[in-house]
């Protein structure tokens, strides 16, 4: 159904983490944005961009301080240490834009994410969507083996269970039913790419082109990339477990049929020494112990953060 024609109030949610070069530029895309869709009547006076500094080195909160001082339409969230990426998303979202606003779209501070896509979430949320995902048309810019692991990893989390939207990150379009949707998941362990589709509600997506950095340098190394995929994986789906299973029940089937292939050998009389069959079965099965354990052992990791039940970030100070 469609909303009402009253112009809604929209938060646009920024995390920052040491984005020093990249604020002045993103703080200037985002207050143009602002003026033409305000003075264009789509969105509220009262509208913002709500800027939350997860506990950076360099002079972000500064910049912030700033911006709110010249212009009261840049708000800012400021966490007492480094959180991450989801958490500090979640503190926009969760600690300022929920109450305050009809929607919020969240949205990188590397200005990778087409701003002018704002305007037809916008229009998809008049016209009756709770969830507007921001969706990458290719990934021409990224290098080849980015390109690979990424199809790669969207094609592992949904076989493995988890309804996640192909080559969509964070930048997306929630109504504020669909933020107290979110709220109600209090999992320490967040991946909000696969915890959003499972909020149901109506939902559309928005393509864009996605460009290359501003300014600064990427916050998601091989290293942060690895652990954010293991993250996503791990805390969608018990499959991995059940892999374990299935490969140690192999193991055992494989291991009778070498026992049965070693009886009639020795019965034929066709001994041999047997040091290289030893020697590939304790590798063999040893690496699957390791793996056994590893994977069982992230769980069990898991499990210790939830039950440990700690908040998942600090607010220190709050800008407008």
């Amino acid at each position: 159904p469609l909303r009402c024609s009253k112009a809604p109030v929209i938060y646009i949610v920024v995390p920052c983490y040491n984005e020093e070069e990249v604020l002045p530029l993103t703080a200037e895309f985002l207050g143009k944005k602002l003026d033409d869709l305000t003075r264009s009547r789509r969105i509220h006076p009262g509208s913002r961009v709500l800027m939350v500094d997860d506990g950076s080195k360099d002079r972000t909160w500064k910049l912030i301080e700033e911006l709110h001082e010249k212009d009261e339409r840049f708000a800012g969230v400021k966490l007492s240490r480094n959180r991450g990426h989801q958490n500090a998303l979640l503190a926009g979202l969760f600690e300022a834009a929920r109450r305050r606003c009809d929607a919020a779209i969240s949205m990188d501070a590397d200005l990778q994410d087409d701003v002018d896509a704002c305007d037809a979430m916008i229009e998809r949320y008049m016209a009756g969507c709770d969830i507007v995902y921001g969706v990458r048309r290719h990934r021409a810019t990224d290098t080849f083996f980015k390109r690979t692991t990424a199809l790669g990893f969207y094609k592992i989390m949904n076989a493995l269970g988890a309804n996640t939207v192909y080559n969509h990150a964070d930048y997306r379009l929630m109504s504020r039913r669909a933020l107290e949707g979110l709220a109600e998941f209090s999992e320490v362990n967040l991946f909000l790419r696969g915890i959003v589709p499972m909020i149901g509600y109506p939902s559309d997506v928005v393509y864009y082109d996605r460009k290359e950095r501003a300014a600064g340098e990427s916050k998601y190394p091989l290293k942060k990339m690895l652990a954010f995929a293991i993250d996503g994986i791990t805390s969608f789906s018990i499959k991995p477990i059940r892999l374990i299973t299935t490969l140690g029940v192999g193991a055992l089937c494989a291991s009778a049929l070498m026992i049965i292939w070693f009886i009639i050998g020795a019965v034929r009389g066709n001994t041999v020494s047997g040091w290289a069959t030893i020697v590939i079965s304790i590798w063999l099965f040893g690496g699957l112990i390791l793996l056994g354990l590893g994977v069982v052992g992230e769980y069990i990791g898991k499990i210790y953060m939830e039950a440990k039940g700690r908040p998942r970030f600090r607010v220190e100070k709050f800008l407008g």
